[in-house]
Parts: structure tokens; sequence; C-alpha cells
């Protein structure tokens, strides 16, 4: 898709994230408030439209994980309810690039996968405190 598909987000500081972060491969903008970010780009599942999201960049050594926490709210992001619409994904990392496909990990497998998402913004488990929903942690594979 081209960037006329693209539509920024509604909240100011969240689109002038994205904007910043594109325009300079993550020189600006990787670091966000003490953590590493990423971009995630996800297809709009009633629009169609790619939309942009800055995340916390989790790397377990495997794949990277994004985690659905919204800061703990009653209900899930809508990054990723476009995600479970659409499960392929973009994903920007500084200059690189990576075509993936998410899926919601199981209880196993996030229990297992947890504590990389601790180790790169530890507030995940306050948010997980606050909240009566199991916050989703999705796994990101290659296509």
């Amino acid at each position: 898709m081209t960037d006329d598909a693209y539509e920024s987000s509604p909240v100011d500081f969240v689109a002038d994230h994205v904007e910043r972060y594109l325009a300079s491969d993550g020189a600006d903008g990787f670091e966000f408030n003490g953590a590493e970010c990423i971009i995630l780009t996800t297809t709009g599942r009633r629009t169609g439209k790619l939309r942009r999201t800055p995340l916390v960049r989790v790397h377990d050594g495997e794949n990277y994980v994004v985690i659905a926490s919204m800061g703990g709210a009653a209900k899930n992001p809508v990054w990723y309810l476009n995600l479970l619409a659409n499960p392929e994904v973009t994903l920007q990392d500084r200059a690189e690039v990576h075509e993936l496909v998410g899926r919601t990990a199981d209880a196993e497998e996030k229990s297992r996968r947890w504590p990389a998402a601790l180790a790169a913004w530890p507030s995940y488990a306050d948010y997980q405190a606050k909240t009566d929903r199991d916050i989703p942690l999705v796994v990101l594979e290659p296509r």
C-alpha cells in the first residue's frame, strides 16, 4: 500500500512521534520516556487505511513481541483490534523494516515471553494489576 492509504493518529503527540521517527529512521523517537520504541503499522479493520502506532520495543531473542496494554485500560487498544482482523503488519525498528504476521500468545507462551516485556518496560506489571482483562502479548513472526 502507498502512503496515501495512511491515516495518521487523531492524537497529536502520537502522530508527531510517528512522523519524527519515520523521517529520521528512528534517530528522533527511538528513545521515548526511557524506553526503546518501534513503529507498528496495521490495517484499519473498518477503513482499510494504514495505521501507525509507536510501541515499546520488545525483542525476546526469537521474535518481536508487542503488548496490548493501553496503560492498563479496560479495553484493548485499537491497533490490537486491527491486528486481530488483519494479522499482516509492518514493524519499523529504527531503519529496519520487517514484514510480519501477528498472533496472540496463549497463556503458557505469554508467561514464557512476559519477562522480556517487563525488562523493556517494567510498568507492564502495573498495567496488568490495574485491569481485569488479560493484557494480550502478541508475537510477531516473519511472513
